[in-house]
């Protein structure tokens, strides 16, 4: 009986510390399990485009960019090597497409 006891403890400390990994690494924006944590797109989206002089379409570029690559890169401009993706959306002239 004593060893049914330590193992149901020892299960249920180990349910307790999973869930809260999980939590944490939600918390933080990594991935968890087989999809990734989404971002508000935005929020950010707002700080990016702060400065544009044509915030509105600098806001529908980013928003489209960031519900694609799930990432906006931090400042009002530049930065795109913390965002791949971001960097790598193209019009169909070829020209980048997030700001």
């Amino acid at each position: 009986m004593a060893i049914f006891r330590s193992t149901l403890l020892l299960l249920l400390i180990l349910f307790c510390l999973t869930t809260y990994e999980l939590q944490v690494h939600a918390a933080e924006g990594q991935q968890v399990g087989e999809g990734a944590v989404k971002i508000d797109c935005g929020g950010r989206c707002i700080d990016r485009c702060s400065k544009s002089s044509r915030r509105n379409l600098c806001l529908r570029a980013c928003n489209t960019c960031c519900y694609r690559c799930n990432c906006v890169p931090p400042g009002t401009a530049g930065n795109h090597n913390f965002c791949p993706c971001y960097a790598s959306l193209t019009t169909r002239n070829g020209r980048l497409k997030c700001p």
